[in-house]
């Protein structure tokens, strides 16, 4: 299995600055849940600004330019590497943009997190797709001051 993990604003960015620009309490739970045990793919912008491996998890980076190792840390030149190195492994696709673009042909689901936030001078977006591809279910809404909404969507086949 592919998954795709993101949480996204109402105008659809995912960055500003290098960072994720909102901190919402509970929001990364199902980060953690979904993916501890399993694969995690990301690029270099979104290893370095987590600066470690992601503990329990496999780790690879996606990246031409440098070269990531370490225990449970892997390096490779694109997603479609990286998804072949996982082997037969639940394999969770973190980020950035350009991991995104690359990996969202092979994803079979995609856990969107729908920030409920317009982030003015957002500087990446999570990529369009074609929503028609998939099966679309709308989960819970939580959060105290900034309001989030879990939606799942499933490839259809």
């Amino acid at each position: 299995m592919v998954g795709l993990i993101v949480a996204r604003s109402k105008n659809n960015v995912i960055g500003k600055n290098g960072e994720i620009p909102w901190k919402i309490k509970g929001e990364q739970k199902q980060f953690k849940e979904l993916t501890t045990g399993n694969v995690v793919i990301m690029g270099r912008n979104s290893f370095d600004e987590i600066g470690h491996p992601l503990p329990n998890r496999e780790n690879i980076v996606v990246s031409r330019s440098k070269k990531y190792e370490g225990d449970n840390l892997y390096t490779a030149k694109s997603v479609k590497e990286a998804i072949e190195m996982a082997g037969n492994k639940d394999v969770f696709i973190a980020g950035g943009y350009g991991v995104y673009s690359e990996a969202i042909p092979f994803v079979d689901v995609m856990y969107i997190t729908e920030v409920e936030l317009v982030v003015e001078d957002g500087d990446v977006f999570f990529p369009d797709f074609d929503v028609d591809e998939f099966d679309v279910v709308i989960g819970e809404t939580l959060g105290d001051t900034i309001k989030y909404t879990r939606t799942i969507y499933t490839r259809k086949r």
